[in-house]
């Protein structure tokens, strides 16, 4: 069992983990910049460390520092939230070298699945239907090229080493390809320190849905039922729901089965995300595995009544899971809406400063997870995500009801946010029907939506 827990992570996250650590007596140590000196996980966990300067290569992702933390509180635990180094085998590795529990899969896991050319090899191998592409990593732009003649264009060009979206570039016919792939292997080499670069089709128009699976220790892997995260704006989660509008039960338990043969293909551990593409006619492609829990893992926290963080504390103790496949419920509709501080009339621009008063929403169904308060600095460092709402209900029209409600009830002052986005686009009569795509926000004109 792990007694004391470092949380290496800020924000809302970090406070998530530090309370459901408080439920299952577990003590904790707050880990923070300079920067979040005043941040409410600094405050609520029961001792704090401060690891460095505001820049998060000086702080948040200084593994000595972490590792000094952990050893000096007498930690035995460490929980990297997700981003910085939640998907980082590295990390994982020095954790253990250091005998500190990573709550996590291990370092090998993070490793095969980070490398998203060889994630795909691995499934493809295993049988796990892919979206058609080269069958790893191409050796530069002239294999690139070949392989996208051969699938047909257009094309999307990834980077290996991928994740939130960086380093890729879509290519819709054979002249566009050779300034995709140098843009693409561009960002990827200054965003992960890699060039490598794969190529697949491109699906114009898919769903992006994923199945949230557990695994133990001990060889039982479960699905938790899936996550439409199709409302995205360059490849970045706006809005997510569970379940989703285009998934039925049929379809549900063929994507389940999938995701699960996916992670046991890789004896796979802790909580982890089988991600899909969905196209019209049902087709679904496997398209990554994220290591890490996710950003948008309340809904299915509210559908299914479960505590995922605990989930995860349990199985790094070794715990068996003490769910069935047959025992995992899904109950009513849930949706999630990203709040960030940034300024939708302008281009979604970070737009950090002080927050000078706040009222978060309330009443039945409704959930805040937030790090913020009246007063509260948002630094320039980070993320710019500042609280998410959640709503549930019995179904997704009175989920929508109460979303719609809880974004109106929502004051944030000091700083533009995200609010009246969501509030237009959950009015948009092709959100309201289901109707979505990864293109809607590009399709579709937002502003102009009224009540």
């Amino acid at each position: 069992m792990i007694r004391k827990l470092v949380v290496a992570n800020r924000g809302e996250i970090a406070l998530r983990i530090l309370r459901a650590c408080e439920e299952l007596g577990i003590a904790t140590v707050a880990l923070h910049s300079e920067a979040d000196a005043e941040s409410l996980h600094v405050r609520f966990a029961r001792e704090s460390v401060c690891i460095g300067p505001p820049a998060a290569s000086r702080s948040y992702l200084n593994i000595h520092a972490i590792i000094s933390a952990a050893e000096v509180t007498g930690a035995d635990a460490v929980h990297p939230g997700y981003g910085f180094l939640a998907e980082s085998a590295q990390f994982a590795e020095v954790c253990q070298s250091h005998d500190l529990v990573f709550v996590g899969p291990d370092p090998s896991m993070i490793r095969l699945l980070g490398d998203k050319a060889l994630a795909r090899a691995t499934m493809v191998k295993a049988g796990v239907p892919v979206v058609p592409g080269s069958d790893g990593a191409v050796a530069d732009e002239l294999e690139g090229l070949r392989v996208a003649r051969e699938i047909g264009f257009p094309v999307i060009v990834k980077a290996a080493a991928g994740g939130g979206g960086k380093g890729m570039r879509v290519a819709a016919s054979e002249e566009d390809f050779p300034r995709a792939y140098a843009t693409a292997q561009a960002e990827s080499q200054a965003a992960f320190g890699k060039g490598e670069l794969y190529v697949e089709r491109y699906l114009a128009r898919p769903r992006h849905v994923e199945m949230q699976i557990l695994g133990d220790k001990h060889g039982n892997i479960l699905h938790l039922g899936e996550r439409d995260c199709s409302i995205q704006r360059r490849h970045q989660k706006l809005v997510e729901e569970s379940p989703s509008p285009a998934v039925s039960e049929a379809l549900r338990a063929r994507m389940g089965e999938v995701a699960v043969h996916a992670a046991a293909a890789v004896g796979y551990h802790s909580a982890g995300t089988v991600e899909f593409l969905l196209d019209e006619d049902g087709r679904f492609y496997f398209m990554e595995m994220n290591t890490r829990i996710q950003v948008e893992h309340p809904v299915t926290e509210m559908v299914t009544g479960l505590d995922l963080i605990k989930e995860q504390l349990r199985i790094a103790g070794g715990e068996r899971l003490a769910l069935r496949q047959e025992d995992v419920r899904l109950r009513g509709h849930a949706i999630e809406c990203r709040i960030n501080a940034e300024d939708t009339e302008r281009d979604f621009m970070p737009a950090p400063g002080k927050v000078v008063a706040l009222h978060l929403p309330g009443g039945p169904g409704i959930r805040v997870d937030s790090h913020v308060y009246a007063g509260y600095e948002i630094p320039p460092y980070y993320d710019s995500m500042i609280a998410k709402i959640i709503a549930h209900g019995a179904d997704r029209q009175e989920a929508l009801e109460r979303m719609r409600r809880a974004l109106d009830e929502c004051v944030i002052e000091g700083v533009p946010s995200t609010l009246p986005f969501h509030a237009r686009l959950l009015r948009h009569p092709r959100f309201i029907a289901g109707d979505v795509s990864t293109r809607f926000l590009e399709d579709e004109d937002w502003r102009t939506t009224v009540a």
